[in-house]
């Protein structure tokens, strides 16, 4: 029981804040325990992006998507935006509802996501404007993401980033922000533009909030750089991101953070019946950089 305490109050006195929920803490610290004896060579991290390695508030206001970062005038006209604000104002309570099972929401969620790519497709969006759009959108990563994503480099950890947002707005956020690394593997829905670089439609299969069990079967198996690391670290802002990891082979320790950014009250009790963790209205990185630089120290590893 010492050594437990210790772990908590010590090594990770991060875990110990109010805003950090636990339904087994003793399953957390022996998850955690043979992670770290394993080493960083055994690890993978998978995390969603919008909201997850994104902040979901900034001094009361909403941080964009890597959707909303597409409402710019630069590359839509008013209209779009009108009608994508709409899709969010009747789809967005669906996405978060809990008393609503995935099942139900599914079709609801291709239909929201089907509808906007076909707005931003007429909008014929020109691929180099996509960089001034996020320079001038409020996007922010979490705060302790430059630590997050230096110490997974420094490791040579890979980092799966498994996002149901537009792929092409991410990559440009994060090499905005200096953390488009070699170690970072990107699954998203990625634009199709014509020789002229105007926007004809996406690439591949729909990715949305949903569905990533499917995405992490067909694309995480062809990842070479994550064969071989049955230790998982998963991070999410919906239960649907629970389903990332699925496309790890013969996994030995999977633990789940989730970031519970918004409807608290309502949805408190699935995310901890679901999330191993779970992080209450938490903007930063702190939690998962505290359980990396354990897991990764080669302190009393045997």
């Amino acid at each position: 029981m010492h050594c437990k305490t210790k772990l908590f109050s010590v090594q990770i006195p991060e875990l110990a804040k109010c805003s950090v929920l636990m339904r087994e803490r003793s399953r957390v610290e022996e998850t955690i325990y043979a992670m770290q004896r394993a080493g960083a060579g055994s690890l993978q991290v998978i995390s969603d992006f919008d909201m997850t390695l994104t902040r979901f508030a900034h001094n009361g206001k909403r941080v964009p998507t890597t959707h909303n970062i597409l409402d710019n005038q630069l590359l839509i006209d008013e209209d779009c935006t009108k009608k994508m604000r709409e899709l969010l104002n009747t789809y967005y309570p669906i996405e978060i509802d809990a008393s609503r099972t995935a099942e139900e929401k599914l079709p609801l969620m291709v239909e929201w996501w089907t509808k906007v790519h076909e707005l931003l497709i007429q909008q014929r969006i020109r691929k180099d404007m996509l960089a001034q759009a996020v320079r001038e959108s409020s996007a922010m990563l979490r705060d302790g993401y430059k630590v997050f994503f230096d110490r997974l480099t420094e490791q040579q950890v890979p980092l799966l980033i498994f996002s149901a947002g537009v792929g092409d707005v991410l990559e440009e956020v994060i090499r905005q922000n200096h953390v488009f690394l070699p170690n970072v593997h990107i699954i998203s829905n990625y634009m199709d533009f014509d020789q002229t670089g105007v926007l004809r439609a996406f690439k591949g299969q729909l990715i949305h909030t949903f569905n990533k069990r499917e995405g992490a079967l067909s694309h995480a198996a062809g990842l070479r750089a994550l064969q071989g690391r049955p230790n998982v670290l998963l991070l999410g802002d919906s239960l649907g991101d629970l389903t990332m990891a699925d496309g790890v082979s013969e996994h030995q320790n999977i633990l789940t953070i989730g970031f519970l950014n918004d409807q608290v009250e309502e949805r408190k009790e699935s995310y901890i019946n679901s999330f191993d963790i779970v992080l209450v209205k938490d903007e930063t990185m702190d939690v998962p950089n505290a359980i990396l630089r354990y897991i990764t120290s080669s302190r009393d590893r045997k």
